[in-house]
C-alpha cells in the first residue's frame, strides 16, 4: 500500500512540475525528449535487428534438426 501511495505522489509531483501552473518545466522536458528520443529509437532498432537475426538462426537450426530426425 505504501508503494502505491508513494508512486501516486511521485506521479502527481512530476505532472505538477511539467504543467504551467506548477514549476513550468514543460519546455525543458520537451527539449530533453527531443534530444533523447532519437537515441532511444536507435537502441530499440539495434535490439530489434539482433532479435531478428537470432530468430533467423533459430529457424535454420530447427530446419536442420528436423532434417536430421528424418534420416
Amino acid at each position: 500500500m505504501k508503494a502505491i501511495i508513494l508512486g501516486l505522489l511521485i506521479i502527481t509531483t512530476a505532472l505538477l512540475a511539467i504543467l504551467p501552473i506548477g514549476l513550468g518545466w514543460g519546455e525543458d522536458v520537451l527539449i530533453f525528449l527531443r534530444g533523447v528520443l532519437p537515441v532511444i529509437f536507435g537502441l530499440i532498432g539495434l535490439i530489434m535487428v539482433f532479435v531478428g537475426i537470432t530468430g533467423i538462426k533459430d529457424r535454420i537450426d530447427a530446419k536442420k534438426k528436423t532434417g536430421e530426425n528424418r534420416d
